[in-house]
């Protein structure tokens, strides 16, 4: 288990992604910490194939894979859509709809494929994002984050990325495809994940 004080001005840590879009938002959020953050593709990291069942088990299956080849403190998220009325799916196969090149668009219109045969009527959905942060000395922990609203379609807006576009958080109007970036990251699954890692694991002291 890590502890206050495993993160601290000056930390530096791998991003266990190939994603630009989440090593960017990740970047974005570990910044005002003092805590610098390189992507996995300069790393020149492989990515591990995620064998897990559930959102926390993959990110886990990342981040350590990360810390090991890299030698640091590494970051590593796992997040998805899941839409109520399709049990749950995609899921933590939400990168996969999108067939062999993740194609967001494919994914996205597969989402409205599926919802319109189960009748189209009920639209609930929520993002979930699991954090990993991995030692290399084998210590870690997972947090979750959830944030809950509908899907929409067709597709809105050019901001953010994979199923961000069709997806309107509760008490919003836009969608996170829409959405000014700082107030998507406030709102976010990934914030409220990140905001539990850095009350488990921050420390102002050097």
């Amino acid at each position: 288990m890590l502890n206050p004080g495993t993160l601290h001005r000056g930390s530096k840590l791998a991003v266990a992604s190939h994603n630009e879009g989440k090593v960017r938002e990740l970047g974005e959020l570990f910044a005002p910490y003092g805590i610098a953050c390189v992507s996995a593709g300069s790393l020149g990291l492989a990515e591990p194939e995620e064998t897990g069942e559930s959102f926390e088990a993959n990110a886990l299956i990342k981040a350590r894979a990360a810390a090991q080849s890299a030698r640091l403190l590494a970051i590593a998220d796992d997040s998805g859509l899941e839409v109520e009325a399709l049990g749950g799916q995609p899921g933590v196969q939400s990168a996969r709809w999108g067939g062999p090149g993740r194609d967001f668009d494919l994914a996205m219109a597969r989402v409205y494929d599926e919802l319109n045969a189960t009748g189209g009527a009920y639209t609930r959905a929520n993002f979930t994002c699991a954090l990993a942060l991995a030692a290399p000395s084998g210590e870690e922990i997972v947090t979750t984050g959830r944030v809950y609203g509908k899907i929409v379609w067709p597709p809105r807006g050019s901001r953010g990325f994979g199923y961000d576009p069709i997806f309107v958080p509760d008490g919003y109007r836009e969608t996170f495809g829409e959405m000014d970036p700082a107030l998507k990251n406030r709102l976010s699954h990934r914030m409220r994940a990140f905001e539990k890692l850095i009350a488990a694991t921050y420390s102002n002291d050097e």
